[in-house]
């Protein structure tokens, strides 16, 4: 309960929010905080060039891949989250991005993020859980979190274009 008067709290600054930098920077915020977790990047869906892409992404600028790269691009294809707390144990997981960052992923959940037509917009992706792993309790505050923000994320890529 604690964690969804939480979010209610962060839905009053992500309403003043003015532009999709901003509007990230807020989500990642505040992402980072419901899981207790070190990093966050929110992968953005362009159709036209078929990739996922970062505006930010802590700690290693920007990140680009194919809509079916990864695990993000995993959960884009099917529209379904997931957590891997032994992400080089799977064979979606991209070691290449951790390589140039010098970043070592321990554990991930990504969760898509649907726009108002069920179409996904975007992928929610957190890593390394301060303690423990990530759990199904995660997964579903998580998936309440990218639903409460889709809205707002959708008004400023739209505001964008």
């Amino acid at each position: 309960m604690r964690r969804i008067k939480q979010i209610a709290a962060f839905g009053k600054k992500l309403m003043a929010s003015e532009d999709v930098e901003s509007t990230l920077e807020l989500i990642s915020g505040e992402a980072k905080t419901l899981l207790d977790a070190e990093r966050c990047s929110i992968f953005i869906v362009d159709k036209e060039d078929k990739m996922l892409w970062t505006k930010i992404s802590d700690g290693i600028g920007r990140i680009v891949i194919s809509l079916d790269a990864g695990i993000v691009g995993e959960t884009y294809m099917q529209q379904k989250p997931q957590v891997v707390n032994s992400p080089y144990d799977n064979t979606k997981f991209l070691p290449s991005i951790d390589k140039k960052s010098g970043y070592v992923t321990k554990n991930l959940i990504t969760v898509p993020i649907f726009d108002s037509k069920r179409e996904v917009i975007g992928v929610i992706q957190l890593l390394n859980k301060y303690r423990f792993d990530f759990d199904d309790k995660d997964l579903e505050n998580l998936t309440f979190f990218a639903n409460y923000v889709s809205g707002s994320l959708e008004l400023a890529l739209s505001a964008e274009l």
